[in-house]
């Protein structure tokens, strides 16, 4: 089976001036009063802050990455300034707040407040107001799991997993009538009420990834299966998991299909429960990307396109090389992993469209439209990122 090389010598540079435009545009330096952050976002940016740090041994983005996570939990993990509520989201008192920022979990950071309990669902409004998403909050578990090992600092995985236990109990729920629980998609910021019931396509797929390797971040390190807390949420997301369709024509899902699929690649070479997903996630992804390139919908001009969401497929596109050479180097020592060689041989041929995907939106005249423009944090991180994927995707 033969893949790409996934070195990018360029990137350094290119990652270096658009994070030191990004962390000086939204308030992190110098220090704004009211600093711009978006949980999201931010979950990339320390993830591509510590890998730019490792590839070029410089050591500012690597400070970068530790004052944006001490600034995002300081704004997101307390009340709007809008709030007639104030504090910490957890309710607990400053201080210990701030030794357990994330107990809470964390607010998204849109433009308008959240929901009242009396107010009229307007979905138009909704993609605009605040509250909580499961699947940013599994982001930041990551990207803390990730800062937790660069610095040796076990606060930032003990962080996480508080993260963990919280979103776990407030975003899942029992149905009505049916058997096993289920995710809302949004919930207030307190928790206490779902903004969006149905479910997220890939949340529990987040949720059982997020969870699993956060436990066994923890084990490593000598902590308990009692003392991370979460068996029982990880049996719940595997139940969620089983049976279910991963096909999605939106880039931005497909690119994630292909990050998670490299993900429990990585996790089944110590436990494979979970590696009869594998399949499935792949072909998922194969799916998309087929309807993808049938649609012409990433041929089309700037304006009509959404940057982040493509370019979270090119994120997702740099994982098949990483899993394609997984595969190769482990398959003889595990059947489920001899299992994907040839529905990879499908999806290798779709990696130089990574590399046109961040050509094109790198282009100054593509970055001038509306498009870009109104998106322009999470696009600029986005393109960053999968410029140097390593700090997401993992080794």
């Amino acid at each position: 089976m033969q893949h790409l090389d996934v070195n990018d010598t360029a990137a350094p540079d290119a990652v270096r001036e658009i994070l030191s435009a990004f962390v000086r545009r939204t308030g992190l330096e110098p220090a704004a009063a009211v600093p711009r952050r978006y949980l999201w976002t931010d979950a990339f940016a320390v993830g591509t802050l510590l890998e730019l740090h490792r590839t070029a041994g410089d050591r500012e983005p690597l400070e970068w990455a530790v004052r944006l996570v001490d600034q995002v939990h300081e704004t997101l993990g307390r009340h709007r300034p809008d709030d007639s509520r104030s504090g910490w989201i957890s309710g607990l008192d400053d201080d210990q707040g701030r030794l357990h920022p994330t107990s809470g979990g964390l607010r998204i950071g849109k433009r308008l407040p959240e929901r009242g309990p009396q107010e009229p669902f307007d979905e138009r409004l909704e993609w605009e107001r605040d509250g909580q998403y499961f699947h940013y909050l599994t982001k930041w578990m990551h990207a803390l799991a990730r800062l937790a090992r660069a610095v040796e600092e076990e606060r930032y995985l003990r962080w996480a997993i508080e993260l963990a236990r919280a979103a776990h109990a407030g975003f899942s729920y029992s149905p009505p009538g049916a058997t096993g629980k289920r995710l809302v998609w949004k919930a207030s910021i307190d928790l206490t009420r779902p903004l969006v019931p149905s479910m997220g396509a890939h949340d529990p797929l987040d949720g059982l990834l997020t969870f699993r390797a956060l436990r066994d971040d923890a084990l490593r390190l000598g902590w308990s299966a009692a003392d991370v807390g979460l068996d029982r949420a990880i049996g719940e997301l595997r139940s969620m998991c089983a049976g279910r369709g991963w096909a999605t024509a939106d880039p931005l899902g497909v690119g994630g299909l292909l990050g998670d699929a490299y993900r429990l690649a990585l996790l089944s070479r110590t436990d494979d429960r979970d590696a009869a997903l594998l399949p499935a996630l792949v072909d998922g992804a194969a799916a998309g990307l087929a309807a993808l390139a049938s649609g012409g919908s990433l041929c089309g001009p700037a304006e009509a396109r959404l940057a982040f969401r493509e370019l979270g497929l090119a994120i997702g596109l740099h994982a098949v090389p990483r899993l394609a050479g997984l595969v190769e180097r482990e398959s003889p020592q595990a059947a489920h992993l001899r299992e994907l060689r040839r529905p990879l041989e499908v999806l290798l041929p779709f990696v130089p469209l990574a590399a046109n995907l961040e050509a094109f939106w790198s282009d100054p005249e593509h970055q001038r439209v509306e498009s870009w423009q109104g998106h322009l944090d999470i696009n600029d991180v986005t393109l960053a990122t999968s410029r140097m994927p390593g700090g997401l995707l993992g080794t």
